[in-house]
């Protein structure tokens, strides 16, 4: 009997993919190729979808009755069954089939690349949300068409059909695709290093921002800087794993670059996210394209101390609240962009680098006092080395509250007071250099924490633990200068006592015994060495 083949998993396929595309490569760079793999993926994917409810409506025509195969067939390609139950409408010639039909074969006319190009350009006409998003190109000659029709086989071994998950529930295709995709972006991520941190936030610290925030059913939810989407992502993973519907959610996003702003729209269609990212890519400090926007949550992670970011042209902005930001550092513009966006009751979570809790330079220490004394600083987190793949930059996390302690419903009782976290030892390691959260840390620690802080029902009671988290007032905060490095509140850990451990005093006692005895060996050794240097 021959042996029996080893059942694949979808996480050895999505690396085995992932490995076998790494390898086509040849000599273009992870950050150019990238689009070629993922807007690929997105092909396959919205062809999936498609097929998934199309198989699902032919069987409801069926089985309802009266229908002719001509109606059948006719209904089935109606674009507004798909667009209605929030599916792309994937024309025939673009679908995932014709693509590999067309790869497998070696007749002249239409290259790979040209059909695969035209189909992005079919998909987008069909799909106004998609209007300049997707791809086009594949024909333009940067991967040649072997390297195309060896990706179009691979990523063809995924399937995308409705499957069983670790939890009992099922999925489908947008459930696998959104797993693949997420996958794929963050190895690119690390492919690209520093560069890869431009349009990815590593999962664990996303998780942590949406798990303090906890985001809900009917709010409005932006980022500024929002990279490849995956804040909106995750914010609407935790509003289902809640029990509330993740479609029943305002997205409001901005991104200055053209392929990372295509990804996100990419990313998002594959969640099944509807977001707003603006109609076009742009800077949101000179070209905001939410201008009237107030959000219930905002969350970002901008990119760390940028100096090139157009201050000397935005002096007198009226977003300045608390004055004008440092030309050369926009970590106070981004803070006070985002204050400027908050709803009444609105709440921000902000990753920025550790120096903007403590630096004084160029008037940054007078904007976080007026911050800090408007008591819109709800709690500081400090992060763990190692959490990013883009920059060593120790990083922390900014929690604001628009009306704490005054008309929030989300942050009560605490008014004047700031949460400080110290959780630098968190983390486990994920490879060689790069750490992450663990689900613990992120909702047992210090979800858990801040839940208790704010006073929601069924939380337990807060308690300060040293070395951990403080509850601090405004005037202690005051006392320090406005610094909001939580080490500095937080105080050390307490030693646990060991019960088997010697008593101080029979310590004390023992150690001045056994010190008497060394001196007097000392002295003895010495007068030996005396006696034998008279003899000499």
């Amino acid at each position: 009997m021959p042996p029996r083949k080893k059942k694949t998993e979808p996480a050895d396929m999505k690396q085995i993919l992932w490995q076998s595309a790494d390898k086509l490569r040849g000599s273009l760079d992870a950050a150019a190729y990238k689009h070629f793999v993922l807007g690929l993926v997105f092909l396959k994917y919205v062809s999936a979808a498609m097929s998934e409810k199309r198989a699902q409506l032919e069987a409801e025509l069926r089985e309802e009755g009266g229908w002719s195969e001509a109606d059948i067939l006719s209904t089935l390609e109606e674009r507004r069954e798909y667009t209605g139950a929030g599916i792309f409408y994937v024309p025939q010639a673009a679908r995932w089939e014709a693509v590999l039909e067309r790869a497998g074969t070696t007749v002249e006319g239409q290259t790979v690349g040209e059909a695969i190009d035209a189909a992005m350009l079919a998909i987008e006409a069909q799909n106004p949300a998609l209007k300049k998003t997707l791809p086009k190109i594949y024909a333009s000659g940067r991967v040649d068409e072997e390297r195309l029709v060896g990706l179009i086989r691979l990523l063809d071994r995924l399937a995308f059909q409705e499957q069983l998950g670790e939890d009992g529930h099922r999925k489908g295709a947008r459930d696998i695709m959104g797993e693949v995709y997420e996958y794929f972006l963050a190895e690119f991520a690390l492919k690209e290093g520093r560069k890869g941190g431009e349009y990815f936030t590593p999962e664990s610290v996303v998780q942590l921002l949406v798990e303090v925030l906890e985001p809900q059913p009917g709010e409005r939810v932006y980022d500024p800087a929002c990279g490849s989407g995956g804040m909106f992502v995750q914010a609407e993973k935790f509003i289902e794993s809640h029990g509330g519907n993740p479609l029943n959610v305002a997205v409001y996003g901005q991104e200055l670059n053209q392929t990372t702003w295509q990804l996100a729209h990419m990313n998002l269609a594959i969640h099944g996210v509807e977001a707003n990212l603006g109609d076009e890519p742009a800077d949101t400090f000179r070209n905001d394209q939410h201008p009237a926007l107030k959000a219930d949550v905002v969350m970002a992670n901008p990119p760390f101390n940028i100096s090139d970011w157009g201050g000397e042209m935005l002096g007198m902005d009226r977003r300045w609240a608390y004055g004008a930001p440092p030309v050369g550092n926009a970590n106070y513009a981004w803070l006070q962009h985002m204050i400027s966006k908050l709803a009444p009751s609105g709440r921000a979570g902000v990753v920025l680098a550790n120096g903007s809790m403590s630096s004084k330079q160029s008037g940054e220490g007078d904007i976080r006092r007026g911050m800090v004394e408007d008591d819109l600083v709800m709690c500081m987190i400090a992060l763990p080395g190692q959490l990013f793949r883009s920059t060593q930059i120790p990083a922390c996390l900014w929690f604001l509250a628009e009306g704490k302690g005054r008309h929030s419903a989300w942050v009560r009782g605490r008014k004047g007071e700031v949460l400080f976290i110290d959780a630098r030892e968190f983390g486990v390691m994920k490879n060689r250099t790069l750490k992450e959260l663990t689900p613990e840390e992120i909702v047992g620690r210090v979800g858990d924490t801040v839940r208790a802080w704010r006073g929601v029902a069924g939380a337990a009671a807060y308690e300060d633990v040293p070395g951990f988290c403080a509850s601090v007032g405004l005037e202690t905060v005051a006392e320090h200068d406005f610094v909001l490095t939580p080490g500095r509140y937080v105080g050390t850990a307490e030693a646990e006592a060991d019960p088997d451990a010697e008593p101080v005093e029979a310590k004390i006692a023992r150690l001045s015994a056994l010190l008497r005895e060394q001196f007097a060996e000392s002295e003895r050794l010495a007068k030996a060495v005396d006696e034998q240097l008279g003899r000499v």
